[in-house]
């Protein structure tokens, strides 16, 4: 596998205009190391990452010049074209977010020229009157207000042209978007130009200082004017059916927080805000600027979508926490939740659906921090029993199966919320058995188990009251869940809930007592019903099982992995007229207890729950009892046994002596399976082990090389890095000559494809430079660059060949077609042996088979043959 190149940052070069260029030229000196060399060098640059290196070195030549230096033309003209570069660059250039890094560190006495520089260069940026680059001046507004201590300070002594500049740039836009219906491209870029607009229009007010007090609030103030303008404009986007929905929905954001920045006094804003929600505005009692900019709010006809969203501002906008507001506010937050109510039963737009969900759920967060603030008369209208919890946990029950996940996980925060609320309302009173609790999960586990949104409420449910009192209503609970596992769709809900389940049990276990008896208890709720399932449940049920809740529960409780070893032990050593908890050893339609064995202890293996193959061997499970997983009658645990030997969470663990010698009785039986599958997965499995013989061996050769200066062998392996080279050698000289004998004349389809395939991949994983011969393991197997021995009838060639260029890509690919004579025949007759070199060259050999293993002729007449 060759090494991913590093991805290269792209910047665009900055440039200056002619006019710019020739000032620094004229003030370059020849020496070449005042600011205007500095930055002539820098914009003659082809290479945007070249010039971010001149840029930091700006305040670091600055540092050097005395105060005296605020006066030199050369320097204030330098000021003025870095104002000028930064307003010039993208706003994702990185050279934007450098310079203004940069400039934030110039000496204290640069700061007033530097601010009266970069206040003229944004001037000019204002009165533009090109419609097209007024998206440019927002975002150079925006990115002023971001960690840029110049530009804030420019901002904050042109806040009345910027905001002369947002207001004028937003009606041009609409009504060039009005001209351009039907263009919908240049539509949406317009749409996106007015929601930029929108939100510098919001980050003004709530970034620049001046907005703090009251000095501009006057009616003849331009900046009072300019903020009833654009509240205006903001009212008539939000009522503009026309434009896209983030446009609207940004617009009601806008409108509650210009609201709550121009009205006074403060304490009536939630009073205002209310009747606009409830469309019962007194036209007579608001003020006037409200009636100019918000008429439409006031005695229109409010769209649906229209309330929504300003109930999106009020949620978002206006400060619930501390309970700031009052009782006014605790108002506002219950007449806000019945609008909501009533626009759910209206609302039929998916998108509007998505919005009133996000909107629904953002209530309960804003009930929380009021609750939290120890709102007594709040207590009452939003506990369990309550109309508003009521209507809620409807909606969450309408909607936890809806098609869209966005809106299914919002009714999770719902719910979520819905018991911390409760929890809220009650503190100080004991939880459990607490009625509301108790209905709500009874009501709950009523519910078929079908229903995914019934996990979801289920696991909330855990996290808020615990595990151990809905176990308290049904102890079956574990075994309901893990019978419906066998429907994959299902599958992901159930496993998530109940790990949530058993952690939380755990964690109430080890906190009730210090003793370890509680393991007990806890092994009989959750890892039995699991053994059962393994030994008894059909086969849908036992795969989803062992591949998304056994992973996940050995992974929490390694140490529970004994436990069940040794029931199913138990199990399997119990005699068979005995009354029995599970199953006896199976058979071909089921796996019985010894297939869950294997199966338990493959996945913790394979995830790294095991210390070391030895320990495993001589703790945990018998050599005997491997060998009867190995050859039992049900394919799929024989497999499990087979992956239990291959897999490992290390690539370079070492086999052991057990294990090689296990690999080799099972390829003695398995070679000739019937199912496809299985011979697919006896090869993948296969491969995985001669993978970990290649890449362990590369380790056991270095531990070997470097063992006089260290002895790191001890954590690999218990015996001489040598020693087990050594077995390697024969344990993949005796693979291969068994796969050699398997492909005698007469042998059976599926035998001869498995001994194949696995020689293919033993030719994969041990793979040679072009050219090079590979002595693997000590001159005891030989490999050259793609070639394969095949041994078949010759007959069968025209059969088999199609299978086998399949496996040799490169042109000059050999194939070595062998035809044996029966091995039952007492005197072995010579047989043919054909070399393609290349594809126009047949050449035709005899050589006499004297009986032989291949290992020990094959090598002799590779040589001969590539001489």
């Amino acid at each position: 596998m060759g090494v991913k190149k590093k991805k290269e940052m792209q910047v665009a070069v900055l440039t200056i205009c002619c006019q710019d260029l020739e000032t620094l030229k004229s003030f370059a000196d020849v020496e070449g190391k005042n600011l205007a060399s500095l930055l002539l060098r820098c914009v003659q640059l082809t290479d945007g990452v070249s010039q971010i290196h001149y840029v930091k070195q700006i305040v670091p030549l600055l540092e050097k010049v005395d105060k005296n230096g605020v006066c030199d033309p050369t320097i204030q003209s330098c000021l003025d074209i870095l104002a000028g570069i930064y307003l010039s660059l993208s706003l994702k250039n990185p050279l934007k977010k450098v310079l203004a890094s940069s400039l934030n560190s110039l000496p204290e006495f640069f700061l007033p020229e530097a601010v009266h520089r970069f206040t003229s260069r944004l001037q000019e940026e204002l009165n533009t009157t090109d419609l097209y680059s007024y998206r440019k001046v927002m975002d150079n507004i925006s990115s002023c207000m971001e960690n840029f201590n110049l530009g804030r300070a420019g901002v904050n002594n042109l806040l009345k042209n910027v905001l002369h500049f947002l207001q004028k740039s937003l009606i041009e836009i609409l009504e060039e978007n009005r001209k351009r219906a039907g263009n919908h491209i240049i539509q949406t870029q317009l749409m996106n130009d007015l929601l930029v607009g929108i939100r510098v229009s919001m980050m003004l007010v709530q970034k620049v200082q001046d907005f703090q007090g009251n000095l501009w609030k006057a009616s003849n103030s331009p900046i009072w004017q300019n903020m009833c303008g654009l509240l205006s404009i903001f009212t008539k986007f939000l009522s503009h059916d026309d434009l896209l929905q983030t446009v609207q929905s940004t617009s009601g954001l806008a409108i509650i927080l210009f609201i709550k920045t121009i009205f006074h006094p403060s304490e009536k804003i939630p009073h205002l805000i209310s009747s606009v929600l409830l469309r019962s505005v007194d036209c007579t009692s608001v003020p006037e600027w409200f009636m100019s900019s918000c008429r439409s709010l006031c005695c229109g006809n409010v769209s649906g979508s229209a309330v929504l969203f300003l109930c999106q501002g009020t949620l978002a906008m206006l400060d619930w926490q501390n309970g700031s507001m009052g009782r006014s506010g605790e108002a506002l937050l219950l007449d806000t939740a019945h609008v909501l109510f009533t626009l759910s039963s209206q609302i039929k737009e998916p998108t509007l659906e998505m919005f009133l969900s996000r909107i629904m759920a953002s209530w309960t967060n804003s009930a929380i921090q009021v609750l939290e603030s120890g709102s007594p008369s709040l207590r009452d209208s939003l506990n369990g029993n309550s109309s508003i919890v009521g209507r809620l946990l409807e909606y969450v029950y309408t909607h936890w199966e809806h098609p869209l996940d966005a809106l299914r996980h919002q009714t999770k925060i719902m719910f979520k919320n819905l018991l911390q609320m409760h929890r809220l309302t009650v503190e100080g009173a004991v939880l459990v058995p607490d009625p509301f609790f108790v209905k709500l999960t009874e009501s709950l586990l009523r519910l078929e188990w079908h229903i995914k949104g019934k996990y979801m409420c289920l696991g909330c449910l855990v996290e808020c009251i615990g595990i151990e009192h809905i176990l308290a209503i049904d102890k079956t609970i574990p075994s309901q869940i893990l019978e419906v596992m066998g429907d994959q769709s299902l599958v992901p809900y159930a496993s998530d809930l109940l790990e949530t389940m058993f952690k939380n049990h755990k964690s109430h276990l080890k906190s009730q007592t210090a003793e370890s008896s509680w393991i007990d208890q806890w092994h009989e709720t959750w890892v039995s019903p699991l053994l059962f399932i393994l030994c008894e449940g059909n086969l849908d049920q036992k795969s989803y099982v062992i591949d998304y809740y056994l992973p996940k529960l050995l992974s929490y409780s390694p140490e529970s992995l004994q436990y069940m070893v040794k029931i199913l032990q138990t199990s399997i050593d119990a005699k068979t007229g005995q009354e029995q908890s599970f199953p006896f050893l199976g058979s071909c339609n089921s796996r019985g207890a010894l297939g869950a064995l294997m199966a338990c202890l493959r996945i913790a293996r394979a995830h790294g729950h095991l210390q070391s193959a030895t320990d495993t061997w001589e703790n945990l499970v018998s050599g005997a009892r491997i060998k009867q997983g190995l050859i039992h009658q049900h394919c799929q645990v024989r497999i499990d046994t087979l992956g239990l030997l291959c897999e490992s969470n290390r690539s370079t663990e070492v086999v052991t002596m057990e294990e090689m010698q296990w690999i080799q009785f099972f390829i003695t039986y398995n070679l000739n399976s019937q199912s496809p599958g299985v011979r697919q997965q006896i090869c993948s499995l296969l491969k995985k082990l001669f993978c970990r013989i290649q890449e362990s061996s590369q380790v056991l050769y270095k531990l070997e090389q470097n063992k006089s200066k260290h002895e790191p062998e001890k954590k690999l392996t218990k015996q001489h890095p040598s020693v087990s080279l050594q077995q390697y050698k024969n344990f993949m000289s005796s693979i291969c000559d068994s796969l050699f004998e398997a492909l005698f004349p007469g042998s059976s389809y599926s035998t001869r494809f498995s001994a194949l395939t696995i020689l293919g991949s033993i030719a994969e994983v041990f793979h040679v430079p072009e050219g090079k011969c590979l002595i693997m393991l000590g001159e005891i197997i030989f490999f050259f660059q793609n070639i394969l021995i095949l041994h078949f009838a010759l007959f069968e060639v025209s059969v088999l060949l199609p299978f086998f260029e399949v496996l040799f890509l490169p042109y000059n690919s050999c194939l070595y077609i062998m035809k044996f004579a029966n091995k039952g025949q007492k005197k072995l007759s010579p047989f043919s042996l054909i070399i393609i070199c290349q594809p126009q060259s047949v050449i035709f050999m005899n050589y006499a088979y004297y009986g032989k293993s291949s290992s020990s002729y094959l090598p002799n007449l590779f040589v001969a043959v590539l001489r």
